[in-house]
């Protein structure tokens, strides 16, 4: 027996790049009641399909990892859907779990919400202490509403509700369609291509100068679900690596495991996003003991690993 054993489970965006693998973590776990709603069926921006989910799936544990997300290039385009979806999805079903008894809920958040200068590394303290960097505000904003309703419903209600702050996250069954995805499945695209095409150089967007911190999904899984199983408070977590590398690194890194042997080009007229991004994991090591376990050249070869067989499996 788990801790999972013959608990209810709802997983919003369990279809999902981060959902397939918390969903892949639970049954290994001894999860065997996982209820996946799927967007045909349940519009969960509409109150009226979140009541039915909830009353055909009658979740005791609700995870909320659905969400409307993509790159900068992604976020500058559509910032009023990117920030409208996913602030209704959350809040409608933040309330609708509330009144049907839900035992706990899961929020999970995202980097974005952290201010553009935040301090090295981000401490949970500081996530007030400014505007978040502005070509991923709207998304960060309303995802960081989400933890103000989670914190005024346990305070009102007594809801046991909690909210995970994970860093970029990267791994197989990423997103890796050039206007909507991250930074390292757009790398690892550019760079399979031009090697294959036999191409001289591969553009990236902006100065390659900002850093960030990358986890790989798998651990962020765990993440999740150890924050499920034993934190039970309103703070929010870090879910992190505490690794940091500039994007110009980490592209010759993904180029060298790759074996792309030219040159990338900068294009300095597309915008770098947050100067910096690096965590401070020590709130979630010592509340439920997460700690990241994937070194992050072994996370790139799997997720490059999985990119290239894919690939051949579609042109068969």
């Amino acid at each position: 027996m788990t801790f999972w054993t013959n608990k209810r489970i709802t997983v919003t965006g369990g279809a999902g790049f981060l959902g397939s693998a918390l969903c892949d973590n639970l049954l290994r776990s001894g999860a065997s009641n996982i209820f996946v709603p799927r967007s045909k069926r349940y519009d969960l921006r509409e109150k009226a399909d979140i009541v039915r989910m909830l009353q055909d799936a009658r979740p005791e544990y609700l995870i909320h990892a659905a969400a409307i997300a993509g790159g900068i290039g992604a976020n500058m385009a559509e910032p009023g859907r990117f920030f409208y979806d996913n602030a209704v999805m959350g809040i409608h079903l933040i309330e609708e779990a509330r009144k049907f008894g839900v035992e706990k809920t899961l929020i999970v958040g995202t980097i974005c919400a952290y201010p553009k200068f935040a301090p090295i590394p981000f401490k949970e303290d500081d996530i007030w202490n400014g505007y978040p960097e502005e070509t991923n505000a709207p998304y960060g904003l309303a995802k960081k509403m989400l933890m103000v309703q989670a914190q005024a419903y346990r305070q009102q209600y007594g809801t046991n509700i909690v909210y995970v702050l994970p860093v970029n996250l990267y791994g197989p069954r990423d997103n890796f369609d050039l206007k909507s995805s991250h930074v390292i499945p757009a790398l690892i695209r550019k760079y399979v291509e031009a090697r294959n095409a036999g191409a001289a150089t591969v553009t990236a967007w902006g100065t390659g100068s900002p850093t960030r911190e990358f986890l790989y999904v798998d651990d962020a899984a765990e993440g999740i679900a150890l924050a499920m199983e034993g934190y039970n408070k309103p703070d929010p977590v870090n879910l992190g690596s505490s690794e940091e590398i500039s994007i110009k690194d980490l592209s010759n890194l993904i180029a060298g495991l790759i074996g792309f042997k030219g040159e990338t080009v900068w294009d300095s007229t597309k915008p770098d996003g947050q100067p910096r991004r690096k965590l401070d994991i020590a709130r979630a090591r010592k509340e439920f003991g997460f700690t990241a376990k994937t070194p992050f050249r072994d996370g790139l070869r799997k997720t490059i690993d999985w990119y290239e067989r894919s690939r051949a499996a579609a042109r068969k």
